[in-house]
């Protein structure tokens, strides 16, 4: 039953997005960008959007998706592309919006410092993140995550049975290992002055502002 729990969060990171950059839209990066439903609502909201992702499968889905033919003319928005966030080469001082959802875990946090190097003066990192439960808050709020995610779950398996949605390819997964002390610690010496704040649905949610 596809409840995708990154879906559930699209809105809150528009809505954090416009606040911290003013909504003007913009050039943006999404990495990891899977199937791209994040990257079209972000090119819906205005933005020129690049978006990244080292699986092949879900990058065809992605241009199929959005009818634009192969997905990374200069004219597509967003432009697709099959790249390694950690070796391709990003444009320095670039991007007004960089996210980042459900993707960081896969490769190592320090990776953070190159997307904060392709920010714009004044741009911002939004990464909606996993990480494993640490102690008894964490604990205690997936006890409340697991009924809740059961009833979504149900529901999204009903909307989609009447309207007869196909379920999309899903991007390779990975159990994240870092668990959140140490992610708020990284965070402070790489994207000094980013706030992290857990969520529910096994996410949380980091936002960083570029100097000017």
């Amino acid at each position: 039953m596809p409840f995708d729990h990154n879906d559930h969060y699209h809105r809150l990171l528009l809505r954090t997005i416009g606040r911290a950059s003013g909504g003007t839209g913009g050039r943006a990066l999404d990495v990891g960008c899977g199937t791209g439903r994040f990257a079209r609502r972000l090119a819906a909201a205005g933005y020129t959007v690049d978006a990244i992702d080292p699986s092949a499968e879900v990058i065809a889905e992605a241009r199929a998706a959005s009818g634009t033919g192969d997905g990374d003319g200069d004219g597509d928005n967003p432009r697709y592309r099959q790249a390694d966030i950690t070796t391709t080469a990003l444009p320095a001082g670039h991007y007004d919006v960089i996210t980042a959802l459900a993707s960081i875990h896969h490769v190592p946090f320090a990776t953070v410092a190159r997307l904060r190097d392709a920010l714009a003066p004044g741009g911002t990192l939004v990464i909606l993140g996993c990480a494993p439960e640490s102690g008894p808050v964490d604990l205690l709020r997936a006890a409340v995550a697991v009924p809740a995610n059961a009833v979504a779950r149900l529901a999204v398996w009903t909307r989609d049975r009447a309207t007869g949605r196909q379920v999309p390819a899903k991007p390779p997964v990975a159990e994240p290992t870092l668990p959140l002390p140490a992610i708020r610690r990284q965070a402070a010496t790489l994207l000094p002055g980013a706030t992290v704040r857990r969520k529910l649905f096994w996410r949380y949610l980091l936002v960083y502002r570029h100097p000017r």
